[in-house]
């Protein structure tokens, strides 16, 4: 364990927000409604956000718009909260969206899973090495959905690179995640459940102390509780607020995770909080399905 980075890896045993992107009626990332989200989540008590997550669509924004989300974030969060930001594609574009994280002062990144047809393990550890190195003073949190990697590899890749202190672990797998933890070091790294609430019992029960949500922009009261659940051992509580939220996560995963965010901003445009447009390949609810998301969001009295 690295002293330096004692307050990063306590950030990430905690609710780690991703904070969706909202648009303008002309398309373009609305920095007004974006900052009142943040600050909606501040007051929640929200202590760890990602800017430029999956649930923000990091992939379908531009440079020059996740650098824009990127500055709201760190603007907003102040010394409230602990910025992680999300950086990925190829490996220049990275470094330098992590080394304009670290210029504004952000305290750490997540790598985004190398979107690639062939991944090797050696080219994995290659890749965030190349990242991890470029902003030493950064924590890096590896964002993992990839099953074939072994915990070996990712206790080689921080060997090389003491920064890197964390994992998002998105393998649907809680067999899966206790090996690997096991394997890489359970201790050694801070253990984020990547899989948001759904999996957070089962991923709390291996090892993980952390977990990554997208409902949070909804209820963060929601997510707040699992986590005191949680962190208390209280794992029937924990699945009563679990059943609580069970369709509202059965409808984004459906179809693939086809309505992921989709589902988010459409309770967010029920609750008149931003517009409910996504960008393709997303596609906004159809009129017959908005009913459902609307009447779970104000079932939670927000």
């Amino acid at each position: 364990m690295t002293a330096t980075f004692e307050t990063q890896r306590a950030a990430l045993a905690d609710v780690v927000a991703i904070p969706v992107t909202p648009f303008a009626a002309d398309g373009t990332v609305d920095p007004a409604t974006y900052r009142a989200l943040l600050r909606r989540l501040l007051d929640g008590g929200v202590t760890t956000l990602t800017p430029n997550g999956n649930t923000g669509e990091f992939y379908a924004l531009t440079p020059a718009e996740r650098r824009l989300v990127t500055e709201l974030t760190v603007e907003e969060a102040g010394d409230r909260a602990a910025v992680l930001v999300g950086v990925g594609h190829d490996v220049p574009t990275a470094v330098a969206s992590a080394r304009h994280a670290r210029d504004l002062g952000a305290s750490m990144v997540m790598v985004h899973q190398p979107v690639h047809p062939y991944v090797s393990q050696g080219g994995w550890v290659d890749y965030h090495r190349a990242i991890a190195e470029a902003v030493p003073a950064l924590g890096v949190v590896p964002y993992l959905r990839n099953p074939q990697l072994t915990g070996a590899r990712l206790a080689e890749l921080a060997d090389a690179c003491p920064n890197v202190i964390g994992v998002k672990y998105a393998v649907p797998d809680a067999a899966r995640f206790a090996a690997f933890a096991r394997d890489a070091g359970l201790d050694r790294f801070v253990w984020v459940a990547g899989l948001a609430e759904p999996y957070a019992p089962s991923y709390f029960s291996a090892g993980a102390t952390g977990f990554t949500s997208g409902l949070v922009n909804v209820a963060p009261a929601v997510s707040l509780n699992m986590i005191e659940a949680l962190r208390a051992g209280d794992y029937a509580g924990a699945m009563k607020v679990w059943e609580q939220i069970r369709r509202f996560e059965e409808l984004r995963a459906a179809n693939g995770s086809a309505n992921n965010v989709t589902v988010v901003k459409e309770a967010l445009a029920s609750l008149g909080l931003c517009r409910r447009e996504v960008r393709p390949p997303s596609k906004p609810l159809p009129e017959d399905e908005r009913a459902e998301v609307a009447a779970i969001a104000a079932g939670w009295s927000i």
